[in-house]
C-alpha cells in the first residue's frame, strides 16, 4: 500500500506562508488524485484541497485564493503553498489518495502541524 509522508509544517505569524510536502511511495503516484486534508483539535478531519492526475484542482471555500496545490510526479511529491495564513488554519495537515478516502480506505501518515499566531 503507498504511504504518504508529509514535512514542511511549522509556527508562523498571521499572514505569512508556508509550503507542505507530501511525498510518497509507489508506482501508481502519477495516476493518482492526491488529496490535502487538515484536523484541528475537536474537530473532524476536512478536505482543503486537491490535484487530478493531469494538475486539475480544487480548494475548499475556506482556502480558496489562499493555497495552491502543485505536483512534481518525477519526485511523487505534491505540495501545498499556502499564503496569507490564519490563526484558523491551525491543524494537523495530512495527504492522501483522495480515492481512497472516499472509500474508506485510506490509511493516515503522522501529517505535519500548522501553527499560525495571531
Amino acid at each position: 500500500q503507498v504511504q504518504f509522508v508529509e514535512s514542511g509544517g511549522g509556527l508562523v505569524q498571521a499572514g505569512g506562508s508556508l509550503r507542505l510536502s507530501c511525498t510518497a511511495s509507489g508506482s501508481t503516484f502519477s495516476s493518482a488524485f492526491i488529496g490535502w486534508y487538515r484536523q484541528a483539535p475537536g474537530n473532524q478531519r476536512e478536505l482543503v484541497a486537491r490535484i487530478t492526475s493531469s494538475g486539475g484542482s480544487y480548494f475548499s471555500d475556506s482556502v480558496k485564493g489562499r493555497f495552491t496545490v502543485s505536483r512534481d510526479n518525477a519526485k511523487n511529491t505534491v505540495y501545498l503553498q499556502m499564503n496569507s495564513l490564519k490563526p484558523e488554519d491551525t491543524a494537523v495537515y495530512y495527504c492522501n489518495n483522495d480515492v481512497r478516502v472516499v472509500a474508506g480506505l485510506a490509511s493516515w501518515g503522522q501529517g505535519t502541524q500548522v501553527t499560525v499566531s495571531s
